[in-house]
Order: structure tokens, then C-alpha cells, then sequence
């Protein structure tokens, strides 16, 4: 069974964010990697904008959004847009 757990480095020893449940005077595993920043968000519209993504899409991505996910045909002829 494997945990992750966030931990804060002081310069010599690891301190855990949360208590742990481990077994005093056992080996552990360790893998160390950098965790990402904390959200600086000031709001809930902050929050939303550093969560959100764009990606190039087609003009007509939500209103086709069926055709280009599961390749249906499309709703609406190109020609009648």
C-alpha cells in the first residue's frame, strides 16, 4: 500500500502536513518530487480562470460537440452555418 503525503522540508528534516499513522522505528520508502505551487487565487473567478484550459477547436465545437467526440454526424451541413 502506498500514501502520499505533502511534507515541508525545514533544511534537515521532513515535517508531514497531516499526522501519520506509521509504525515507530520502521523502514520506509521515500520518494521525493517537488509538489506544485498552492493556488494564489484571490477569488472563486481566480480559482476558475487558473483551472480552465482553451485548446484550438472548430468554429462550430459546441454546437457538433457529438460529431468530433464520438464521430456522429454532424447536426447542421456546413453550408447552412
Amino acid at each position: 500500500m502506498s500514501t502520499v503525503v505533502t511534507v515541508i522540508f525545514d533544511g534537515q528534516v521532513f515535517r508531514p502536513e497531516v499526522p501519520l499513522d506509521l509504525e515507530p522505528n520502521r523502514r520506509y520508502r521515500v520518494t521525493i518530487e517537488p509538489a506544485p505551487a498552492p493556488n494564489t487565487a484571490t477569488d472563486a473567478w481566480d480559482l476558475l480562470a487558473d483551472l480552465a484550459g482553451t485548446i484550438e477547436a472548430p468554429p462550430d465545437w459546441s454546437s457538433e460537440h457529438d460529431h468530433y467526440l464520438y464521430g456522429t454526424p454532424k447536426r447542421h451541413l456546413e453550408s447552412q452555418s
